[in-house]
């Protein structure tokens, strides 16, 4: 080992979607910060924020029935939904910000124009999909929602979806066209394209295998070159931890207080991709259905048009799958070593409380490509089996906690933050929405890590973020005017279409 200590300002673990976007954003807060950057795979977004281990969906809850929970008395909850849009619009404003300063080029290649779909059958679900879209439709944030349970209508909307479909049940959908397919992947490289050519430090095929405190207050990080074998250590004043499912692991190993108690629950996807070029020009849209009784919230089955390499793309999923691995290119025994003395009546107790997800774990594992192409046919009746193949997407570790609300052994579903008291360190835990909250996140994370900090920078966050500290759905004219300017810098509207009528329709057949 190398006795030669690297000092450096910030340190992040991991070269995903997370890390790259904290690096930008305190590289135009602070440009004279060194930062250094460790990823043990060969290539920035390789892993959760990679275009074909992720959905790709620009997470807006507008069409994710999972986000609007219909309460005991019939009504429906949009809190979450509305969080979750707010939050999508800073990510819109801070990659226009990014393509209107020059700093990425071509938006094309990581996002476009994508209708945004719910869709359910049975009079029960029809009822809460009707519900749904008189809660949100009223909402700026959901403005030009459509609804309808008119077969022809649904026709028009997705033919792949309608033909030959025999309608011996109720059918109904949502339609927001304001919608977008995201390439993760494509992003997060364009984003440390960009970092790289501010002199940040980025060190790929480059392994963290331990973080300590030293006496002075630093954080060192030992840190292992995977093709010389050689080890060496760096310090910095901050560490953002963002490897994906391995932050548990490195969490634990930096010892701070806000890290015990908590574990992860690896859950990996499956989805399904055509290979049929006329099949997937038969489908243009993001269409979501509801999870079946009894099944988690990741599982909720979407038919979805992407875009990847520039290539348009037809996927279905996900399916669950259950390996111990927390991360695609992670070790068998992460969830094994990931059990610690703090942990581990957290961890029983979740294994206790959720047995039905283990249950629909052990069934989906066990699903045959036939019985996956009957689920496929629930959205697309003639779909053939042929014309379909198998993708193994990236693993989701959910958090577990102890919550007041839970108790003991809470599987969490969402993003988390934990960040040590004195803010000199912070780790990225959970799954959806993930990625497409990113900017949300890092900027809890700077206010969180670096108060001191935060009059001094807001003004610069304003210029990137002209929301930052506003609620867009109290202020209907601000969030048109950040709609429509964003629209225009991402490419995702022609100019004429720049200012369009904002209304709402409901198109239903009585």
């Amino acid at each position: 080992m190398s006795n030669r200590q690297n000092k450096t300002d910030v340190i992040l673990i991991g070269a995903g979607a997370m890390s790259a976007t904290l690096g930008i954003l305190l590289k135009e807060l602070v440009p004279d910060w060194k930062i250094t950057v460790f990823e043990k795979l060969s290539n920035a977004g390789e892993e959760s924020s990679n275009e074909w281990n992720n959905a790709g969906t620009g997470h807006a809850a507008l069409c994710e029935l999972n986000y609007t929970d219909e309460k005991p008395d019939g009504s429906v909850d949009i809190s979450k939904a509305i969080k979750i849009n707010e939050q999508f619009q800073v990510s819109m404003q801070f990659w226009s910000y990014l393509v209107n300063s020059n700093l990425i080029r071509n938006p094309q290649n990581f996002i476009m124009p994508l209708p945004h779909m719910s869709l359910v059958q049975g009079e029960q679900n029809v009822s809460f999909l009707e519900k749904r879209f008189e809660a949100l439709s009223t909402n700026p944030l959901f403005q030009g929602m459509e609804f309808s349970n008119d077969p022809e209508k649904l026709m028009e909307w997705i033919p792949l979806i309608m033909k030959d479909r025999t309608p011996d049940e109720p059918i109904a959908a949502t339609k927001v066209d304001s919608g977008t397919d995201v390439n993760f992947g494509a992003l997060t490289r364009m984003l440390f394209d960009h970092l790289e050519s501010e002199n940040v430090d980025i060190n790929y095929k480059h392994s963290v295998n331990d973080i300590k405190r030293t006496s002075d207050g630093l954080w060192e990080l030992k840190v292992r070159n995977l093709d010389s074998g050689t080890v060496e250590r760096h310090t910095a004043k901050f560490v953002f931890i963002g490897g994906g499912g391995g932050s548990i692991h490195l969490l634990q190993k930096s010892g701070i207080p806000e890290g015990k108690h908590i574990g992860g629950f690896p859950v990996s996807g499956i989805f399904m991709v055509c290979n049929n070029p006329d099949v997937v020009a038969q489908h243009h849209a993001k269409v979501y259905g509801k999870a079946k009784v009894g099944a988690p919230p990741m599982s909720v089955p979407h038919l979805d048009t992407r875009f990847i390499d520039n290539e348009k793309s037809l996927l279905f999923g996900p399916f669950a799958g259950f390996s111990p691995k927390f991360l695609k290119y992670g070790s068998m025994f992460d969830l094994l070593t990931s059990v610690k003395p703090d942990n581990l009546l957290t961890m029983l107790s979740a294994g206790v409380k959720n047995v039905p997800l283990t249950t629909y774990l052990i069934n989906q594992v066990m699903l045959s490509k036939e019985k996956r192409m009957e689920e496929l046919r629930e959205f697309f009746p003639n779909a053939k089996s042929e014309d379909w193949d198998i993708v193994v997407a990236g693993q989701r570790v959910q958090v577990i906690k102890d919550t007041e609300a839970g108790g003991k052994g809470t599987l969490q579903f969402g993003t988390e933050v934990v960040s040590a008291a004195d803010g000199s360190i912070a780790a990225l835990l959970g799954a959806s929405p993930g990625a497409s909250t990113a900017v949300h996140v890092m900027l809890e994370v700077i206010s969180k890590c670096f108060p001191e900090h935060m009059k001094e920078w807001e003004p610069k966050i304003k210029e990137m973020i002209p929301s930052y500290g506003v609620s867009l759905m109290e202020n209907p004219e601000l969030l048109h005017e950040i709609h429509t300017s964003t629209a225009q810098t991402l490419g995702l509207v022609d100019k004429k279409q720049a200012n369009p009528k904002r209304e709402t329709r409901m198109l239903v057949e009585v």
